[in-house]
């Protein structure tokens, strides 16, 4: 198994949590917040989609699938907003809402896509490449991508703890 192949199947598996906690719920469940400071479906799936596709476009060196559509107005934001949710105070949090959950999905699946694309270019001699200087040590691209996953895994497993408490109470 190369990096790549590895890579490639921890991604897969965010995508597969990403669906198992959006899939066939409501626009209301989709929404649920379990107290008032709480984050909702909704928002955990666009946050950890909007951070791995902030993060994959800087390291890939390409345009985030955000800019390719229309997709803030989608989410409850302003068009043009570049925002991903880091630092969001429960007001900010209440804001990303969605129509169905294919709207979580397809942006997922959109940037689930790109990642996949970049990751399959990568070699091992890739991944000892620093990406990010403002931190000491400074981030390879080995560190950034497994930061990635490994937020998405929490944020994809909160969302389906929600899951959890909307169907059994």
């Amino acid at each position: 198994m190369t990096s790549a192949n590895l890579l490639a199947d921890a991604f897969g598996r965010v995508h597969d949590a990403v669906h198992n906690a959006a899939d066939n719920l409501t626009p209301e469940e989709l929404a649920f917040r379990p107290y008032p400071d709480g984050n909702s479906i909704a928002w955990l799936i666009w946050h950890l989609a909007r951070t791995q596709d902030d993060h994959i476009a800087d390291v890939a060196g390409t345009e985030q699938v955000w800019q390719s559509g229309e997709w803030a107005p989608r989410f409850g934001l302003e068009p043009g907003s570049m925002d991903t949710g880091y630092g969001h105070a429960p007001e900010q949090v209440a804001k990303i809402t969605v129509d169905s959950p294919e709207v979580l999905t397809e942006y997922y699946d959109a940037v689930h896509a790109r990642t996949l694309r970049f990751v399959a270019t990568i070699t091992d001699g890739d991944l000892p490449r620093v990406v990010d200087r403002n931190w000491d040590p400074p981030v390879t691209l080995g560190v950034r991508l497994v930061s990635v996953i490994n937020d998405d895994l929490q944020h994809a497993g909160q969302a389906a703890y929600l899951r959890g408490m909307i169907e059994y109470g």
